[in-house]
């Protein structure tokens, strides 16, 4: 077999008027998450880290931020996209290992539904998406509720 790692690393400002969209599921909170598309930071570190992991760039390259097509697209059709670019290469997924840094929301509520959410899409068992939540301990933009954070590692292999 051959295995191959990636990182993945997003962020984006919260702001007033925008939903709050995280894993593929939305979430109700005063605040959302500011971008060209729905700005999910969870699913876009994810794309970022099997994109990294296939060699194949990163999302801002085969989904930029400058092209109409993408403005305001659902990040599970990101996601979809993703996945099907490394079957084209005959990769599959692994497993995800990812981290959300944001003060509020509570995330640990919603990580089992944004698993299933992502697993469906992915084509691979929840088990396989593992999602942990942490705070920026107050400190840094993260800290000050004026943005949030998501950290991805990724295991993709070939048979």
């Amino acid at each position: 077999m051959n295995f191959r790692v990636g990182f993945g690393y997003d962020v984006h400002q919260l702001t007033e008027g925008r939903e709050l969209w995280l894993g593929g599921i939305k979430i109700e909170h005063s605040l959302g998450l500011l971008g060209h598309s729905d700005a999910d930071v969870l699913i876009h570190a994810i794309c970022d880290a099997l994109l990294g992991a296939a060699n194949m760039r990163d999302i801002g390259y085969h989904f930029p931020d400058t092209s109409d097509q993408y403005e305001n697209i659902d990040s599970k059709i990101l996601l979809k996209k993703t996945v099907e670019l490394l079957k084209n290469k005959s990769y599959k997924i692994g497993n995800i290992d990812s981290t959300i840094c944001a003060e509020k929301p509570k995330i640990n509520p919603y990580i089992p539904q944004m698993q299933k959410c992502m697993a469906e899409i992915a084509g691979i068992p929840e088990d396989n998406i593992s999602i942990k939540a942490t705070t920026n301990e107050k400190m840094g933009f993260a800290g000050r509720q004026e943005g949030m954070i998501a950290y991805a590692t990724v295991l993709i292999y070939k048979e």
